[in-house]
């Protein structure tokens, strides 16, 4: 079983072979410069490699990426052999990354966020304080001002 690192710099590895022959290497109308690697995980015996991409479009072109990458997996696989020079290279499944998806969701929540934060401010621009402006006593100001003495202690006895 390999290291984390080997691991890890396979997975880079791939990451790089596979975007440059999809952006230079593969004809497809279907992919191109429309679709982004954005991540690779190897497994720990380096026989499986997990390719997570992102397609700039509609559904209709992150479904034709899809079909592009699969009819492309041999080709892709084979450059990744030739450029890691290991015994067995690893299987390439592809996999569309959720990251788009989650930072639209994201940005929703900060609009609404900012959205309601617009409200209270114009809510509250005229508004004043349900007491007086400022709660606090002052050094100078007496404790008697406030009635019995502050103590809580009756004067009569």
């Amino acid at each position: 079983m390999a290291d984390n690192a080997r691991a890890k710099r396979l997975a880079d590895l791939i990451r790089e072979v596979v975007a440059e022959k999809l952006h230079r290497g593969i004809k497809d109308p279907r992919l191109g410069t429309q679709v982004t690697v954005t991540d690779t995980r190897v497994t720990g015996d380096l026989r499986e490699a997990t390719v997570f991409y992102t397609v700039y479009g509609d559904e209709e072109d992150r479904k034709a990426a899809a079909a592009g990458l699969e009819s492309a997996k041999g080709v892709l696989r084979s450059a990744v052999g030739s450029a890691a020079g290991i015994k067995h290279t690893p299987s390439l499944t592809f996999v569309a990354d959720a990251l788009p998806e989650n930072a639209k969701t994201i940005d929703e929540a900060l609009a609404r966020a900012r959205a309601a934060d617009e409200e209270v401010r114009k809510a509250s621009s005229g508004a004043s304080y349900a007491g007086e402006a400022d709660p606090y006593r002052k050094p100078g100001e007496s404790a008697l001002e406030g009635g019995d003495g502050g103590d809580g202690e009756d004067e009569s006895a």
